[in-house]
């Protein structure tokens, strides 16, 4: 190779390298979006967030008044790459002080967030930047530490993804993250209750219940990763059916490949990510959920009697009726029957959805992993078509 064309060579690849090292696959927010940055003069990427009260409809038929940013609860995901120089501008338009905390990630003392400790609580109608260069990468979240008890319970949080600067090997081709939420709304109103600790009723992925959680759709064969965070008041147990799959890092870092062991539940402490990898190498409508069962329900009556095999009068549920129409025997015989009865406005049935089958009887942290061969796009494809023979079904007497 002659001098010139070899120097020529050397250049090109000193450009192009620091791109090709940089390229990543972004993230997909299931029911959310990620937040666009530009890059200012001095290369530094720039993201803007606003504080601010928002209306999210956690499924058809409810909404709630919270808080979070940029119009959305969660938050939108911010996306950069390990050793990126970022800088975030947020804008305070809450009724109250707030402040941006980054959690998990390493930074200068000045810029961790915790307002009256690392800098001023951010007025109602100022700007802060927080300006840093990021030394790690993994799944890290953000939300205030101001008056957080408030602003987290009515929905202030969002996702921090460092992408590696050089390319992962084997590649992942699909990296979902869902924030975990818990949320107390008294039934017939619309503002959540931030005073609750314990006894919440509606429980979250991404602000969303089941059944107005998107599908998760992936293509037959993919590497697929799944980062669940959570920033609520208790740890849930999510699990996947149908499949395998290991814990490959979390907010503190990789899982080294000597304590990675397979699982189909991954249980996500209270103020951590956890992220877990498989390759959706099977077909179908797969459910993914906590397996804390009240958390697969919404809008809870906690006080209701336990009448379980408690004989009720024949007449009495029609006698009732006739003085509060809609009114229904709670749970003689179990509650799988009574989830369309009546109930106040912005109020969602306990467990509902309808299935290819009938009612799926579910609710809150529950949706449906779509795994498909032939997919062109990641659009919802429908309910799987089971190959003849492969679906439960009933016998008579006869046939056992």
């Amino acid at each position: 190779m002659k001098p010139l064309r070899f120097v020529l060579l050397v250049l090109t690849l000193l450009v192009l390298l620091p791109r090709v090292a940089s390229a990543y696959v972004p993230v997909v927010t299931p029911n959310g979006r990620t937040l666009p940055f530009v890059i200012a003069k001095d290369g530094a990427k720039e993201f803007r967030l606003t504080a601010e009260p928002v209306k999210r409809e956690l499924a058809p038929g409810m909404i709630v008044n919270a808080w979070g940013y940029d119009g959305s609860t969660p938050g939108p995901t911010i996306e950069a790459v390990e050793g990126d120089h970022v800088r975030i501008y947020l804008t305070n338009k809450l009724p109250e002080r707030t402040s941006l905390h980054l959690h998990g990630i390493l930074l200068p003392n000045g810029m961790d967030g915790v307002a009256g400790l690392n800098q001023p609580h951010v007025e109602p109608n100022e700007t802060y930047v927080y300006d840093l260069t990021l030394e790690q990468h993994g799944v890290f979240m953000y939300h205030p530490h101001s008056d957080e008890m408030v602003q987290m319970a009515l929905g202030m949080s969002g996702f921090f993804v460092i992408h590696p600067k050089a390319p992962e090997a084997p590649r992942v081709d699909r990296h979902f993250v869902v924030m975990l939420g818990e949320w107390f709304v008294e039934p017939g109103t619309a503002t959540p209750n931030p005073n609750v600790m314990t006894d919440f009723n509606l429980f979250t992925f991404n602000s969303r219940v089941y059944p107005g959680t998107d599908p998760w759709v992936v293509k037959k064969g993919e590497r697929v990763r799944f980062t669940f965070g959570n920033l609520s008041m208790d740890s849930h147990p999510i699990h996947l059916h149908g499949y395998q799959f290991q814990e490959v890092a979390t907010d503190g870092g990789e899982v080294p490949l000597s304590a990675r062991r397979p699982e189909t539940t991954v249980n996500v402490p209270v103020g951590s990510t956890r992220t877990i990898e498989l390759v959706a190498n099977v077909e179908g409508d797969w459910a993914f959920h906590c397996h804390k069962s009240h958390h697969t329900m919404n809008a809870m009556g906690h006080e209701v009697p336990n009448m379980l095999g408690v004989k009720q009068p024949a007449a009495l549920e029609d006698r009732v009726k006739a003085l509060l129409p809609g009114y229904m025997a709670m749970g003689e015989t179990g509650m799988g029957n009574m989830m369309e009865m009546g109930r106040p406005k912005n109020t969602l049935p306990m467990m509902t959805g309808q299935g290819p089958f009938g009612p799926v009887e579910m609710g809150g942290m529950f949706t449906v992993l779509k795994v498909r061969s032939g997919l062109t796009s990641y659009a919802d494809p429908g309910w799987f078509d089971h190959p003849r023979g492969t679906v439960a079904r009933k016998v008579d007497g006869a046939s056992k």
